[in-house]
């Protein structure tokens, strides 16, 4: 007998047995007919337990989808609240605060700088109108016009 024992225990572990080769092995030369009939009895517990939790889970979606009609909600207002979660959760962190900041800061400055070059350029319009090589410009160009009337 233990000849017989050694020869169906291999030396070395199974390597690289797939699930397909597992599941095509007939075990049930090795079970009693008790063990049998037990996981049998086990196997119709499963698959009506299973049966009754898809069942369950089924109703439950479709009061889940009864009560979002009831409260108005769709999927574009679920959207909406996720887009808006999202965003805020975004403008919280504190990558998103320091480049705010960097921005708003560089867009002070940036619009400061734009004002002194408007300033500039009014006060060199001005300076030009009161110039005395302007006034002869202006004079020049209105007194052919004069002279037709």
């Amino acid at each position: 007998m233990e000849t017989q024992a050694q020869g169906l225990l291999e030396s070395e572990p199974l390597q690289g047995v797939d699930d397909d080769s597992v599941a095509s092995a007939d075990f049930s030369s090795m079970l009693s007919e008790e063990e049998k009939e037990e996981l049998k009895a086990e196997l119709v517990q499963l698959e009506d337990e299973i049966t009754t939790l898809r069942q369950v889970l089924s109703a439950k979606e479709r009061h889940l989808v009864e009560i979002k009609q009831k409260l108005g909600m769709n999927l574009m207002n679920e959207l909406k609240q996720n887009f808006s979660k999202s965003w805020h959760d975004m403008q919280t962190t504190t990558a998103y605060k320091k480049t705010h900041e960097t921005l708003s800061h560089a867009g002070q400055k940036a619009t400061a700088a734009f004002s002194n070059v408007g300033t500039a350029i009014s006060k060199k319009f001005g300076d030009m109108r009161y110039c005395e090589k302007s006034y002869s410009i202006r004079h020049s160009i209105s007194m052919p016009a004069m002279r037709r009337k």
